[in-house]
């Protein structure tokens, strides 16, 4: 019985990396602007500068610069606070049960350490 390879190519194999780029601007389009002294004081073209993750950053930047952010962080910090309490003051390094049915019985089943 004669043995057939199966063709196969992977394109993600052989695509280039994602590497950080570096965006410049000509030397004509600054020096004619107005906003250059403000812009690129110190150098004769704008450059930037972008990472792979640069989208998800500024993503982010939004995310934390919203006026949600603040209420979000006010939720969190109740519900750290209330499991801070139970390591350290009640002694509970983990919580072995799953769901929130079994974490409030945690607690009860536990009994003094």
């Amino acid at each position: 019985m004669k043995h057939t390879r199966r063709t196969y190519s992977d394109p993600a194999r052989n695509a280039p990396e994602w590497k950080a780029r570096k965006y410049r601007a000509l030397k004509s389009d600054c020096t004619d602007c107005p906003l250059k002294a403000k812009c690129c004081p110190k150098t004769e073209a704008r450059a930037i500068h972008r990472e792979k993750y640069e989208i998800v950053r500024e993503f982010a930047r939004q995310c934390t610069a919203s006026d949600f952010n603040q209420t979000a962080q006010n939720r969190r910090k109740k519900v750290e606070m209330l499991f801070a309490h139970l390591k350290r003051i009640l002694g509970l390094a983990r919580l072995r049960l799953r769901g929130p049915y079994g974490v409030h019985e945690q607690p009860h089943l536990s009994g003094p350490i």
